[in-house]
């Protein structure tokens, strides 16, 4: 009995590698836009700051979707992956640390004006706190570009379904979401208190991204399941959150977002003098 020869796997068309690529292009696009009005700003014009924010909250959005739609059809490549790197250090590293300088030091109330030591110290210590967020940023891009099998320091396996240390995204995230959420108005920063609480807030943001702590990817998250309805039903009702309170949802998702990796860390803290280490990761159970 003969045999029917089987046909050659299809490759995919060159056309379906460019996809990815231009989600990635829109986050760099995204982050240069930022850039750019955060150099606009003024503090009569601080409007601008609440468009690079946005700006940054929609190239979040990009950058989740060029991965995943690389994955689903299997366009995955070494080029993507290192321009999505790069897009990353622009729109989410270098664009936020530029926002959280400006909008919490650089352009400061009136009230201030007559105390010019006190502003320049300042203005100084939230540069090396922006500094210290757009390094740690790098830092992680570059872990994660290197790592194969990160282990956290956090109870749990690790795998797809936690990242080890917030990603970049998030990090940047937290950034926008508190700038969005004032609409830019660099009054919000009124004392010198407030300012130092501002520059403390972003050097913890740039430390979780470098740290081995555990945060969820949302990874597991399968579209292509059977009974797709109900995740359906939750984004659209998320989304239309997000659409009608765009401040308050995007602050709160941001916040909870990070307050969930401390959560883990302390959650390990308390419990690890009480129970057995987790079993030991084996690679293969990653592939299966």
């Amino acid at each position: 009995m003969s045999q029917t020869p089987t046909r050659p796997r299809r490759r995919q068309s060159k056309g379906m590698y460019i996809l990815p690529s231009l989600f990635t292009t829109a986050n760099m696009a995204l982050g240069y836009y930022a850039i750019l009005e955060v150099m606009h700003a003024t503090l009569t014009d601080f409007w601008h700051l609440d468009n690079a924010a946005k700006a940054i909250g929609f190239a979040v959005l990009f950058d989740g979707l060029d991965g995943r739609i690389a994955r689903m059809t299997g366009t995955t490549s070494e080029f993507g992956r290192e321009l999505d790197s790069l897009a990353d250090a622009i729109t989410f590293g270098v664009a936020p640390a530029m926002l959280a300088w400006t909008w919490g030091f650089h352009l400061i109330p009136p009230m201030w004006l007559t105390q010019g030591q006190l502003h320049i110290k300042l203005t100084q210590l939230g540069a090396i706190a922006s500094f210290l967020f757009l390094i740690a940023g790098a830092s992680r891009l570059a872990r994660f570009n290197i790592t194969s099998n990160p282990q956290p320091s956090n109870p749990g396996r690790p795998g797809k379904k936690y990242f080890v240390g917030m990603p970049i995204p998030a990090g940047a995230g937290v950034i926008a979401a508190v700038v969005h959420f004032e609409s830019g108005d660099p009054r919000a920063v009124f004392s010198p208190y407030t300012a130092l609480a501002w520059s403390a807030m972003v050097a913890t943001v740039g430390y979780l991204m470098v740290s081995t702590w555990r945060f969820y990817s949302f990874k597991d998250i399968d579209f292509r399941s059977r009974h797709p309805f109900r995740l359906i039903v939750l984004l659209a009702g998320l989304f239309a959150l997000i659409f009608f309170f765009s401040k308050q949802m995007l602050f709160a998702i941001a916040l909870l977002y990070m307050v969930s990796g401390v959560f883990w860390r302390l959650q390990w803290i308390f419990r690890r003098h009480h129970g057995p280490p987790p079993p030991p990761y084996k690679e293969a159970s990653q592939a299966s």
